[in-house]
């Protein structure tokens, strides 16, 4: 059964409004809440085959943080093509996946993230984290979905969202 976590960025600085928006590092706040999520992932067994990721600043240092909480060795793509797309794009990209990848992950920004996540979550998914989906897909939050069939069919409604989980929901 093919899974997708879709992972949003950690909060990003705005400390410096000079640095163009691609750029821009984690806050410090981010950098604590990336920490949170790489013990949360590692405890809870994640193991993604893919992941794909934004070359977005923000996306790549979350993802550093992350991998202790992920295998080594990792297949990590990191595309510009993930940056500022929405929903229809990100799908059309996760069809192109490889069915020899069962597990991906996709670290990326939002409204994207948010809307794919709430457009794949079919009547099946778990009604708490459709209900935190629903309140907002904020920095650091990481939902999991599950589907029958193959990356290339995935389409609207075919997922069952099992996981929905903050940063703040780790503390």
């Amino acid at each position: 059964m093919p899974t997708l976590h879709l992972l949003r960025h950690a909060k990003s600085s705005w400390d410096d409004l000079r640095v163009r928006d691609h750029d821009r590092p984690l806050s410090d706040r981010g950098e604590r809440a990336a920490a949170a999520m790489a013990a949360y992932m590692r405890q809870s067994g994640i193991a993604p085959d893919l992941v794909l990721c934004s070359s977005a600043r923000r996306t790549v240092d979350t993802l550093a943080r992350l991998r202790s909480g992920l295998p080594d060795p990792l297949t990590v793509e990191t595309r510009r093509e993930l940056y500022e797309v929405g929903a229809d794009d990100l799908l059309e990209l996760l069809r192109r996946v490889p069915d020899t990848a069962g597990v991906v992950m996709l670290v990326g920004h939002n409204p994207g993230l948010e809307d794919l996540a709430t457009a794949l979550a079919g009547p099946d998914s778990d009604p708490g984290a459709r209900k935190a989906l629903a309140r907002k897909f904020s920095t650091g939050a990481l939902a999991t979905l599950a589907f029958d069939g193959t990356w290339a069919t995935l389409a609207a409604g075919d997922a069952r969202l099992t996981r929905f989980i903050t940063p703040k929901d780790l503390v």
